[in-house]
Parts: C-alpha cells; structure tokens; sequence
C-alpha cells in the first residue's frame, strides 16, 4: 500500500489535534504528516493569553501545550515559521513561504486540512499600524503586547472594544498597573449580552477602576513624531491618551486562502464543512478550528463562533475521518464565559437579538439570586436572565453575571438547550443543593419558574 501524504495547514490547537488524531490511528508507513505553521508556537492555549499578560500564569511556555519538537517526535513533519501562501486544488498542492528566508516551495497532498483561525479585526483607520497598537488573537501576538509593555515607560493603556478579549485585557492591563480606556461602539459591554446585563458588567469595570467609555466611535491613532501611537481619537473629538493601543474588537476567520481557492464560505466568511468536518463538495479536505462556520443548534444556521474548546473537538473528528475512522461535529449552543476581576459573566443560546433574527417569538424573564444560601457567609448576588420561545416554552437562551459560582452554571443551561427541554422541565431538574453550594432553589431554577409564569401569561 503506498503512502498517503496529510497536509495541515495551521500548528494550534484544530490543525496539531487533527495531526495527532490522525498519527494515532496510522503510522509513518501508512500516512506522511506534514504541518506548516506561521508563527513560532503550536498548541498553545491563546484564551490564556490574557493571564499571562496579568501575571497570573507566570511564564508563557505555561501556555504550551505541546512544543513543536514534541510534535516532530511524534512523526509530525512540522514547519514552523513557515506560510502556505497559495491552494492548488486541481494539482493536489499548496505553496509554502519560509518567512525567514522568503524561499518558496510546493508540496503535494492526497489529503488537507485548512486550520488557519482567526485574525484580529483591525479596522482601516489612520494610525491603526502605528508601534504600540496590537490586536491579540496568537502567542505571537501575545509576545510583541509583551515585549511593547516592557520597553514603554508610561502607563496609559487604551483598549478599543469590550467584547470578550477587550473586557479580559483590560482587566489584564489593570494587574499590570497600567490607567485603562475602553472604547466600544455599542451602547453597553459585551455585546454578546443584551444590554440590560452587559449593564451589570459596565457597573464593575467602573467598580474596578476600567473608564468604560460607551457609544465610542474611534476615528483613528494618533502617533508622536516616531510613529508610536499616542492617543485614541473618536468621532466625538474625544482624544484618549495612550502608551499602548489594545484591539479587542473580535477576530474575523483568516479564510483568505479558501477563498481565493473557491472553497465555500459562509455569511460570517468561514468555510463551510458537513458534520465529519469536511468542506463542502471536497473529499478530500477538512477544516476546523476559528476558520470554519459551524451549526447554532438553536437558531438552525451558520455562526463563527471562535473558541478553543470547539477547535480541539474539531481536530479530533477531522483527525479520525483523514485516519480511517469516524465521528462527527452536531453544533453547538454558544456557551462563553468570561471574568472581570471577582464578575463572572456567562452566556449560552440566544440573545433577544438573535431570537428575532431567528424570527422567533419569546418571552424573557430576570431574576436576581444569590450563589450560596444567603445566610451562608460569603453570599454573592447572581442575575439570571432566561429567553423562551412563547408558545412552547422551548429554552432558547440563558445569560448570567454574578460572584463566584455564576459562569458554570451556564452549563446546566447548555445542557438543557442541547437536549431541547422545556422551561417547564427545568424546573424539575433535580440539581444539587447544600448551603455553600446554592439557595434551596437554585438561581437558574428560580430563572425557569419565572419564564413559566412568562410563557403562561403570554399565551399563544
């Protein structure tokens, strides 16, 4: 039999899960794996990127999970430093690019897997490449912000977006003794929240210090006569001073490549995959990771949703198909959590927005609760704000922001919207209770009978 050869392109965490999967199941004889990889690192965790920069995890190797000579160890063919620059799809190859030394070379494949992730949305802005402006999405990236913070003096930071990156390197930057602006467009934090609780997170950057500045329209980076950046400009001819610029405005799939290839994309620019991670109309490529749509078992359709937890799901379903075996990618629900300082913020299924998009019909109902017994010493408030679908009473949504306890329970939600229960049915779900643990009646089931009364009342 002769050998078949994987190429991957991408060394985190969909594209090296796949490779390994993939060597588990077939050995050298059998299967020639080789990875290309951009940047200086592979399997790495990027979501703990924000806790390195805070001082929370110590050194930034604590970050890897497994090197690149690891992989090579492994029969793992790996190329760093090195950027497939161009898809061949008639001729089976890709065209790789030595960043270091700029030479060019093909390499054939009988198999590919596309793992490329995500990139920071930079906006076309003056200034928006000026030194001191980084945007976080690799341990690349994470390592020049390092290396910036240490050589700038000042200690003005100014981040620009409050989405789940903004509102983490914020906190992040506040450990490290810097001044913090957030500026956002919207008219509240986190924006995967509905305003009322992204009301409750704005509350606690200001508690901790973080100017949260909404309904910011940033214009452009000012720069000093060096061209480092200097100060944040709005539309409102606001100026924020800054030592350092931070983009937390989101990440876009890096899709460049499948689309010059003519692989098919969703509304979102991800590539589009069946269940066993395959592209669409190509059987002998997969795609996983931050570059691909995937199914939002809720709403019924496409969304990028970037996270490291679907990435490694990914690489292990792609992993057993390119080896022979098989398994398969549902969907998800869009579970996120998140921190700022001692507020857990947690997220799964629709927001009011989303519903409506859905052209659904629901009723919400808020509730605020504590995360232990609330003669229980310690006792933190939680708020629960539940969507239902109006006439079925049908979970479609769950948010929480609360102390210490409230981003987990997010998972008894996801479960639910997972398994396509009822309020009504949440209600009965027989959870666990002991005075350090949660009220009697635990806050998402105090949640549940309030959208029961909500679904009742509002009838057909």
């Amino acid at each position: 039999m002769a050998t078949e050869r994987l190429v991957v392109v991408g060394g985190d965490a969909a594209g090296m899960s796949a490779a390994s999967q993939a060597r588990r199941l077939k050995g050298p004889a059998e299967l020639e794996i080789v990875g290309f990889e951009r940047g200086h690192f592979t399997s790495y965790s990027a979501c703990g990127i924000p806790y390195w920069v805070g001082g929370q995890v110590a050194e930034r190797d604590d970050l890897i999970a497994r090197t690149p000579e690891e992989h090579r160890a492994r029969d793992i063919d790996l190329r760093t430093r090195t950027e497939v620059v161009e898809l061949d799809l008639p001729g089976s190859r890709v065209r790789a690019r030595d960043l270091d030394t700029g030479s060019e070379s093909w390499t054939g494949y009988d198999k590919l897997v596309l793992a490329t992730g995500a990139r920071p949305v930079r906006p076309r802005l003056p200034g928006i490449g000026a030194h001191g402006v980084h945007g976080i999405q690799s341990l690349d990236d994470g390592q020049r912000l390092m290396d910036t913070l240490r050589r700038t003096e000042g200690r003005r930071a100014v981040v620009v977006g409050a989405g789940y990156i903004g509102v983490e390197m914020a906190e992040a930057l506040v450990a490290r003794g810097y001044e913090v602006t957030v500026l956002h467009r919207g008219e509240q934090p986190m924006a995967t929240l509905d305003p009322d609780m992204g009301g409750l997170v704005h509350s606690a950057m200001n508690r901790m210090g973080i100017r949260t500045v909404s309904r910011a329209e940033v214009t452009k980076i000012l720069t000093d006569e060096e061209g480092r950046a200097r100060a944040v400009a709005t539309s409102a001819g606001d100026e924020y001073e800054a030592d350092v610029v931070v983009l937390g405005i989101g990440v876009e799939p890096r899709t460049a490549l499948a689309r010059a290839a003519g692989l098919p994309l969703g509304p979102s620019g991800g590539i589009l995959t069946d269940l066993s991670m395959r592209v669409r109309g190509h059987g002998n490529i997969w795609s996983g990771g931050d570059c691909v749509e995937v199914l939002d078992l809720v709403a019924g359709r496409t969304r990028h949703i970037p996270l490291g937890t679907h990435a490694n799901k990914h690489g292990q379903v792609i992993g057993s198909g390119v080896g022979g075996g098989y398994a398969t990618f549902p969907g998800v629900v869009g579970t996120a959590v998140s921190k700022v300082c001692d507020l857990e913020i947690a997220r799964t299924g629709l927001r009011e927005k989303d519903a409506l998009e859905a052209g659904l019909r629901f009723v919400t109902a808020t509730i605020t609760s504590t995360n232990t017994a609330g003669y229980y010493p310690g006792a933190a408030e939680m708020t629960v704000k539940m969507l239902a679908e109006r006439r079925t009473g049908r979970l479609l949504g769950v948010q929480i922001v609360g102390g210490a306890g409230a981003a987990k329970r997010v998972d008894i939600a996801a479960v639910a919207l997972t398994a396509g229960m009822t309020v009504d049915r949440m209600v009965s779900l027989d959870l666990g209770y002991a005075p350090p643990f949660s009220p009697v009646w635990d806050p998402i089931l105090v949640a549940a009978r309030k959208a029961v009364a909500a679904v009742h009342s509002a009838g057909v």
